[in-house]
């Protein structure tokens, strides 16, 4: 698969680039950002990390704003930043131009319903056709860890718990906990997957832990001055959902912290930490 690269910066010794290419999967060109940092060019293979971004963000959001590089550098890991919807003229938006759902909003879910089905595929182009394109093209090796922020935690949460094996650690910020419950999550399972709620339980993160076979340690932060909090976040859910299935959560409410990258920008190194040592790093 050809790989265009648009952009190149010096970051911390290393390198963030971004590259576009045709997409398999999801039927469009995709971008994706990937940092390397400098131990990338001195042999051998080293983890990554995918992060996955939320609500109407692309592959720059975090790496602008995140302030990652700096300790990804010191670990030596790979970070790598997927578009969050595959993008195009051919690619079907909101009918009502709304942000919250189609471009930018594609949930990371595999969608079963016309006319979304053909292009959003955000699942498999994380979980499989992403990680082979990088591990081909880069000194990335197969040990993965995924996080994300928002839309992009409960993609994260739902990726690691669909695939137990395919990452050795997992964590989220401000994740959509518990979609099915939420008008987020309900506005986009209705269009994805169609009225029947039972087919909406395989991709939300509390009806998955009560099934899971593989209990990844889950650490998830959440600001207490998020305005989304109530509403659609639902972290108590996940705790309750952890509780009952014995599965391994630390979540932690963060005082004052809101939604934005200023809450990120402030944790991001506990969770580039967590990574590190489930990957072998620390």
């Amino acid at each position: 698969m050809t790989l265009e690269n648009i952009s190149c910066q010096k970051s911390f010794g290393g390198w963030h680039k971004r590259y576009r290419h045709r997409s398999r999967v999801l039927g469009c060109d995709m971008v994706f950002g990937v940092f390397l940092p400098p131990q990338a060019e001195q042999g051998g293979k080293l983890p990554v990390l995918y992060w996955l971004s939320g609500l109407t963000c692309t592959d720059e959001n975090f790496m602008q704003k995140a302030g990652a590089q700096r300790l990804a550098a010191e670990l030596g890991l790979i970070i790598v930043a997927p578009d969050t919807s595959p993008r195009g003229p051919d690619v079907p938006g909101d009918p009502d131009g709304a942000w919250d759902f189609g471009l930018g909003a594609g949930f990371y879910v595999n969608a079963t319903q016309q006319p979304w089905a053909q292009h959003y595929r955000m699942h498999d182009y994380v979980v499989d056709e992403l990680p082979a394109l990088v591990e081909a093209h880069f000194p990335a090796s197969e040990q993965r860890g995924i996080s994300g922020h928002s839309m992009g935690g409960h993609g994260a949460l739902v990726c690691a718990l669909r695939n137990p094996g395919r990452y050795r650690s997992v964590s989220a910020l401000a994740p959509i906990s518990n979609p099915m419950a939420c008008p987020w999550g309900q506005k986009a399972f209705t269009r994805f997957f169609g009225e029947e709620r039972a087919r909406w339980k395989a991709w939300d993160t509390c009806a998955l832990i009560a099934e899971a076979t593989e209990k990844l340690p889950l650490l998830v932060d959440q600001g207490d001055r998020d305005d989304f909090l109530a509403e659609q976040l639902k972290p108590e859910a996940l705790e309750k959902a952890a509780r009952a299935a014995d599965h391994p959560l630390t979540l932690r409410l963060q005082p004052g912290y809101d939604h934005s990258y200023y809450f990120i920008a402030s944790f991001i190194e506990d969770h580039l930490r967590h990574h590190a040592k489930a990957l072998g790093l620390a």
